[in-house]
């Protein structure tokens, strides 16, 4: 039997799973952020290899026996941080074939199951990736909130902000997204947006993404300016999803979703659902730390 490990990690948490070739869990371990440009790389490092000996534990199995490892690490993409990763992963099972990749790939292979096909991402941050049957892979978004993410959580919030200054102006019509986003923010009027925004001691990231809810509530209740955020954030979506499918030669290739705003149905993935002319919401197969664990299947495959 060949026995594989998967590594998820994230800017909250980090996964581990010990896994056998027909992808049944053998062993699991799991710890705290390990997003290097959060917490270091030397404490990231020290976070991932507590996980994997977590999960070996759990096993009758000793490090020799692990074949390969795939990871995934948010703020750590191959493309820049390959030999971080695989120095990380060696320190705890030297012997291993080390799948590096990234926190989107791993999420990619989970949902689909393989390599293969289109994930569309919208939770804090949003992003559309995919793979095809020749073996490309692209990413289409992610790149922060300053330069995009459009359609995520940090995005909605931050639209329906604007839309209460455009409204505060005269720029737009008043409606109720206003006073239920400053309800929310405990704030009591629009101008205490600027000191709440611009003078907090850290960024207030994790506030405004946490907005969305609202949003995403108040146009299913009717709300004419929500409304109009929650279908330009299901278009930008959509025109994610499309950029892919068009760089990877327009081969169809199955959809999923995944991401805390895309998980469950609401308004927004109903009007994804639409612009892409799918039947219902396309679940995940697997979580993104199996996705590791088949990356690491591939990886013994291809080396042969």
């Amino acid at each position: 039997m060949i026995y594989v490990v998967g590594i998820d990690g994230g800017g909250s948490t980090v996964r581990a799973v010990v896994m056998d070739e027909n992808l049944s869990v053998v062993g699991q371990g799991a710890g705290g952020a390990v997003n290097p440009n959060l917490v270091g790389r030397a404490a990231a490092a020290g976070t991932i290899q507590t996980a994997v000996r977590a999960a070996l534990a759990k096993t009758a199995l000793t490090p020799e026996q692990i074949s390969a490892v795939g990871i995934g690490v948010a703020g750590a993409d191959a493309a820049h941080s390959a030999d971080w990763l695989r120095e990380t992963v060696r320190d705890v099972l030297p012997g291993a074939m080390v799948a590096a990749s990234s926190d989107h790939e791993i999420a990619l292979a989970g949902a689909h199951g393989e390599r293969r096909g289109i994930l569309v991402l919208a939770g804090t941050g949003s992003l559309a990736c995919g793979a095809n049957s020749a073996g490309d892979y692209v990413r289409v978004g992610g790149w922060g909130y300053l330069l995009g993410d459009e359609g995520s959580g940090f995005w909605l919030g931050m639209e329906g902000l604007r839309m209460g200054a455009r409204a505060a102006d005269g720029r737009s019509r008043q409606t109720g997204l206003t006073a239920a986003l400053l309800g929310q923010l405990g704030l009591p009027d629009v101008g205490a947006l600027v000191a709440w925004l611009y003078r907090a001691d850290t960024p207030r990231n994790p506030e405004v993404a946490a907005l969305a809810g609202l949003v995403l509530e108040q146009a299913a209740l009717g709300d004419s300016a929500a409304r109009i955020i929650v279908e330009r954030a299901a278009q930008e979506l959509a025109l994610a999803a499309r950029a892919v499918q068009h760089r990877l030669n327009r081969e169809p290739l199955p959809l999923a979703f995944t991401g805390g705003l895309l998980s469950v149905p609401n308004l927004l993935n109903n009007l994804l659902c639409n612009l892409l002319e799918l039947p219902g919401i396309p679940t995940p197969r697997h979580p993104p730390v199996v996705g590791a664990a088949i990356l690491a299947l591939d990886e013994l495959k291809r080396r042969g």
